[in-house]
This record gives structure tokens, sequence and C-alpha cells, in this order.
């Protein structure tokens, strides 16, 4: 039997993909979930082999989180470079996976720390992506008070990224939170003008601005069904999409 998804070519050839912390933790909230990384890999591997180039940013909330309760009393700036280094923690974490999926995985870092990842270095980056291999770049933008968020945004623009892929936990952008609020409105498009004049939670407003100065669509999308990045980079409308 003709597989037809076989024929049809993937809608984005170079994407980057925000992966939050928490996605790593699954259900038990904090750490790395042995059996969820292993499916995100696997998922991973799949759009890997329609030849689509994937570069990573993850998060570090499933560890520590700069602006999290657990850092009130801490210099910002003490409480971020932790928060860095959890996201180091994570890239590592699914470099492992990937490469039990065979897919071979390159791990930068914005803060150096050779014994463990290269440097972040933009043209070896893209060298890496052009000869097939997963790009996860840890340690956020390497300064504090910028996101992981923002780190995507900066990261998907240095690389020439056609899309950036944000994987939550719920199907898209809604006007309210649809986890408490019974009847929130869910948005299939947006723009980047209305996703800050309404103060939307989909990135910060730092990262948002980046976006739609470079005019790169975010397009955002629930983790949890399964096969969902497969159908987001071929094209499917699921989730919500910002663009201009």
């Amino acid at each position: 039997m003709l597989d037809l998804n076989s024929m049809q070519a993937p809608a984005f050839k170079r994407i980057l993909l925000k992966l939050s912390g928490e996605a790593l933790a699954a259900d038990q909230g904090f750490g790395v979930e042995t059996n969820r990384i292993h499916e995100i890999a696997a998922e991973l591997a799949d759009v890997h082999k329609l030849g689509v180039q994937i570069a990573i940013v993850v998060g570090g909330g499933n560890f520590f989180r700069g602006v999290a309760q657990q850092a009130k009393d801490m210099d910002r700036v003490s409480a971020d470079h932790m928060g860095m280094l959890a996201t180091v923690i994570n890239a590592l974490a699914l470099q492992d996976a990937l490469e039990k999926q065979h897919v071979y995985t390159r791990v930068q870092s914005a803060i150096e720390m050779n014994q463990v990842a290269e440097p972040f270095i933009r043209r070896r980056a893209i060298r890496h992506l052009e000869k097939g291999r997963v790009v996860i770049f840890a340690g956020g933008t390497g300064n504090p008070y910028f996101s992981t968020d923002t780190a995507a945004s900066l990261r998907a623009m240095e690389i020439k990224a056609d899309a950036i892929l944000k994987a939550t936990k719920v199907d898209g952008i809604y006007d309210a939170d649809p986890m408490k609020v019974k009847d929130a409105k869910k948005f299939a498009d947006i723009s980047y003008m209305d996703v800050l004049k309404l103060g939307l939670k989909v990135m910060d407003s730092t990262a948002i601005s980046l976006c739609k100065d470079n005019n790169l669509p975010i397009i955002v999308f629930n983790l949890n069904g399964h096969g969902n990045i497969r159908r987001v980079v071929m094209g499917e409308r699921i989730g919500s999409m910002v663009s201009a």
C-alpha cells in the first residue's frame, strides 16, 4: 500500500524545537522521567528520518528556575546561572536518549564547559545540521535575565530556522488558561502584536519581539499528543500559529 505521507515533503526544512524542562519530568514533576524522554527521542528520530534538520533548546524548570519560588531569596544572577546549568543536565539527558535512537547529536553550551559540551559556535552548529546531526543548545543565552524562550528565538535566528516549534502541555494559544477557564477561546492564528497586546503567556515579550522583528513564525502545539511533532513538520494545522 502506498504511504501518502512518505511522498509528501515536510513543510519545514530546518526547525528549532523549544522544549520545557517540565516536559522531560512528565508526571513526576522533578528531574528526568526515563520513559518520557525516550518517547520524545523516538518521535524526534521519526521526524529526523524525513530529512528535517532539527535544533533543540530545552529549559531547566524540572531542576531549577531562576524566577521560581525556590529562588526568591537568591541573587537573581546566581539563580539564573543555576537555571542555565539545569538546562545542560537536560541537554545531556536528551542527547543520550537520541543517540540510543541512532541519531547523531551534539550539545552546544553558551557557558563554556569543554569536558561536557561544545561551546556554541554558530557556523559549527549550522554545519552539524547540514550533516544531519541534531544540535541541542544548552545554557540559555549565557546571560542572566534572559529566559530559555529568548534563547530559543535567538538561536533560531542564528541558524536561520524556518520556524520555532514550541511544545507545551496545551493544544495551542488561548485567551485564558484553559486548565482554569472552561470557555477559554483558542486562537488558530494570531499576530505577534496581539500576543504582546493581550499579554498572552506564549513566550516572554523579548522572545516574541525578536521573532516579530525577524518575521519568524512560532507554532505552539501539544507535545503530549503522540506524533504531533511530525504532524506540525508535515504542515498539518494543529495548535496555534503566531506570525505577522
